[in-house]
């Protein structure tokens, strides 16, 4: 807990994807956050932060935030993912907080030590698992908690593209060491949606493919866990789908729910749009609602429309500051990056077996 009322200072490590889309403009659009320092060698990227930044400061390496790590509340790690674990450790030795970009570490293990770690050190170590405030996913939880559709059989729940052609770089990797594919990428957002919405995982059942000429690492992998409550999850994350299934299907005793789409959010942050002042931010149109249906086909007008809450990128940042403010709930503590690991961890030797595992 930081006990001031001046801005927390963040250091932002890395400015590809992760750093530039979601973090940057969301520290900057957060009461409580101010960005100081970001952690880039490109001179091109530099320049594009500069431009929407003018106040940002630079470091060529990260190891320059440690060295000065008193000048700094906050480090953010929206690095590769192979350096999430080293960047990790060496910023809560310096005595920092720190936010890891999703997956936290390559094991279960590994995410485990470092939760120890940041408990050792009395700093928050948080994961940004920001699909947990997608649209969606935000109006299904609200779903259930009012069990609109009864007891829950089934969640299907799909995260594909049509992306026939490898665009490279170390995500499409198939080097181990660079913890690229899209069990670990895709796959890290719909495992822990399943964990919040229905619980603990008992068993896993996996199949993975790489299909794309010249890709190296996963682009086509189906999972089936079985939750400790009963519910039964079936999640699919993709390059290679031609046509693209709903992201969520529910099934529950009374009734079921069909949502196509994504969130919004990431499309507006892409574009250039920022949350502050914009009164609609996360909203979507009516027509792209989900619904609510029995015994027929959302997909074809049957069925109730459901109103779709607003998504909430925003949120995340907000609850951290309120944590490291005040001691409020860390929004995504690493144990529960461990456990979606755990989930992970078991589909990579399921799908190289063709076995059931038991967690």
């Amino acid at each position: 807990m930081t006990a001031t009322s001046s801005p927390l200072r963040v250091a932002l490590v890395g400015y590809g994807l992760a750093g530039s889309v979601f973090h940057a403009p969301l520290i900057a659009a957060t009461d409580g956050l101010v960005l100081d320092t970001l952690v880039t060698g490109s001179q091109e990227r530099r320049e594009q932060a500069r431009a929407e930044f003018p106040e940002v400061r630079f470091a060529a390496t990260a190891d320059e935030v440690w060295s000065r790590a008193d000048a700094f509340d906050l480090a953010v790690i929206a690095s590769p993912n192979k350096t999430h674990v080293p960047y990790a450790t060496a910023a809560l030795k310096a005595g920092l907080h720190v936010v890891v970009d999703k997956p936290l570490a390559a094991t279960a293990a590994q995410a485990r030590e470092l939760a120890a770690l940041a408990e050792q050190r009395g700093r928050v170590l948080s994961v940004f698992q920001n699909r947990r405030w997608d649209n969606d996913f935000l109006t299904l939880r609200h779903l259930l908690a009012e069990g609109g559709l009864g007891d829950v059989w089934r969640f299907e729940s799909r995260y594909e593209r049509w992306r026939p052609r490898p665009k490279g770089g170390w995500r499409e990797s198939g080097d181990p060491a660079e913890i690229g594919g899209l069990l670990y990428d895709l796959g890290s957002h719909v495992v822990d949606q399943a964990l919040v919405l229905f619980g603990p995982v008992v068993r896993v059942y996996a199949e993975s493919q790489t299909r794309r000429p010249g890709a190296g690492a996963d682009d086509d992998t189906f999972l089936a866990l079985t939750h400790a409550g009963g519910v039964r999850s079936h999640l699919y994350v993709s390059s290679t789908a031609a046509q693209l299934g709903p992201r969520f299907r529910v099934l529950g005793s009374r009734a079921g729910y069909v949502k196509y789409g994504l969130d919004p959010q990431e499309a507006v942050l892409r574009a250039g749009g920022r949350p502050t002042g914009d009164p609609e931010w996360g909203a979507e149109p009516a027509s792209e609602w989900g619904r609510i249906a029995t015994g027929h086909s959302a997909a074809t007008g049957d069925g109730e429309p459901y109103p779709t809450l607003p998504g909430a990128y925003p949120a995340y940042y907000a609850l951290l500051v309120d944590a490291l403010r005040t001691g409020g709930a860390n929004p995504v503590p690493a144990t529960e990056a461990a456990a979606a690991l755990e989930v992970l961890e078991a589909a990579r030797r399921s799908a190289a077996t063709g076995t059931t595992v038991t967690l």
